[in-house]
């Protein structure tokens, strides 16, 4: 009994400074710094990549976005990864401007494989790129993204995520969970790093990598969410990530239940593999670098499935001293509501917050905040279920709202 109540207190510490931690970081995205000297003044050359698989309803939209940036047209090219496609992905993507490369590989189909096939060829090459930007074919591109990341590389950032807002933030309860997580993310945890000198992580599209950083590995990633693990291996090097909030590009958000549900296994499933892959060396980069950000680092993936272990624990030690009789009713009721209202109720008040300070719509989104707390509980249920069955397969999504860019801006 004794080492139960132990158990309790230990993890009831562990959970009240992890997020003590995290609250005191949050806090700096109310901080404005100045902005980073140039470090020098040129027009970079990029090339902009899209990895694509039967992505024929949305592609055009991307290219031609791209195609308007206002950015001298002869310092970029557009790049499309027609990968394992058997629609008129190609033809249409051709149709609309960009150069495209065709991919066959049944046995190797993330994002990141498509990636570190097209960039060897690149390497191969020796193609005289300065950075280049990867983007989801369900993207559309705000026009100033480019000069926004030529600048960050002209400050001497050689990984920068862009912000990635919403085409379809109203649309259902789903969609809108995403837009509020994804806004409470980019404020709350890429920019408060960003604004203290911590390390910001890659977001899965609309980010910027400067080309000689992967010219000796390619873009070597294994894992489900190629984004997290490139950014932890940064982290593990020592290298801090930029964050640039004026190179905005659009993503499409699953509508309904069902596709939301798989692609967030996914996700779960894919810091599973970086919690197992990436733990050991971010503790030793700990050790090693003696960094704040390494530290930070290492915070974040403890903060993923380890920290919902600690949570589903603790919630079952409080069951356990209660059968055991040495907890009554109340206090038992106590306890439970102690982690009902923060994990249920406080998303409604960080989405609020987060439109405020984002300057976001808030009326069209009023009733969809009341529908947060379910979407995030839903993936509480997502965690439970990957932490017994990890599915490590790749399913598409499918992107079916064709939107032009000046639909939104």
């Amino acid at each position: 009994m004794q080492y139960i109540y132990l158990l309790r207190q230990a993890l009831v510490y562990i959970t009240v400074l992890f997020w003590l931690y995290e609250l005191a970081i949050s806090l700096c995205s109310l901080i404005k710094f100045k902005e980073k000297p140039l470090i020098k003044n040129k027009k970079h050359k990029f090339m902009a990549i899209i990895p694509a698989h039967n992505e024929e309803q949305v592609i055009a939209n991307l290219v031609e976005s791209l195609k308007n940036q206002d950015y001298d047209k002869n310092l970029y090219d557009i790049y499309v990864i027609a990968d394992n496609c058997t629609d008129n992905t190609a033809k249409y993507a051709q149709e609309a401007g960009a150069i495209v490369y065709k991919r066959f590989d049944e046995t190797k189909k993330t994002k990141g494989y498509a990636l570190d096939w097209f960039l060897k060829q690149k390497i191969e090459e020796k193609a005289d790129y300065d950075a280049f930007f990867v983007f989801d074919a369900d993207n559309i591109v705000d026009k100033n993204f480019i000069n926004a990341m030529n600048k960050k590389l002209c400050q001497g950032e050689e990984v920068v995520q862009g912000y990635k807002d919403i085409k379809n933030p109203t649309e259902s309860w789903i969609s809108a969970g995403y837009a509020f997580f994804y806004w409470t993310m980019h404020r709350f945890y890429h920019l408060a790093r960003y604004n203290v000198g911590l390390s910001p992580l890659l977001n899965g599209t609309g980010f910027m990598v400067k080309f000689d950083l992967i010219k000796n590995t390619g873009w070597d990633t294994v894992t489900l969410t190629e984004d997290i693990e490139f950014s932890l291996k940064q982290i593990i090097k020592g290298k801090k990530l930029g964050w640039a909030t004026d190179a905005i590009v659009y993503d499409e958000q699953p509508e309904s239940f069902k596709p939301s549900w798989k692609q967030r296994s996914r996700w779960t499933v894919g810091h599973i593999q970086c919690t197992k892959e990436y733990t050991k060396d971010l503790a030793k980069a700990v050790k090693t670098n003696k960094t704040i950000m390494n530290f930070d680092g290492l915070m974040y993936i403890m903060g993923s499935i380890p920290m919902f272990i600690v949570s589903i624990v603790l919630l079952l030690s409080n069951f356990a001293i209660y059968l055991l009789d040495t907890m009554s009713t109340f206090e038992l009721i106590l306890n439970i509501v102690k982690f009902v209202v923060p994990t249920f109720l406080f998303p409604i008040f960080t989405a609020l917050l987060t439109m405020y300070l984002e300057k976001k719509p808030i009326k069209p989104m009023l009733k969809w905040a009341l529908y947060y707390p379910l979407f995030m509980g839903s993936w509480l249920l997502i965690n439970l279920k990957c932490l017994f069955k990890q599915d490590t397969s790749w399913e598409k999504i499918d992107h079916v709202r064709s939107v032009k860019i000046k639909e939104i801006v």
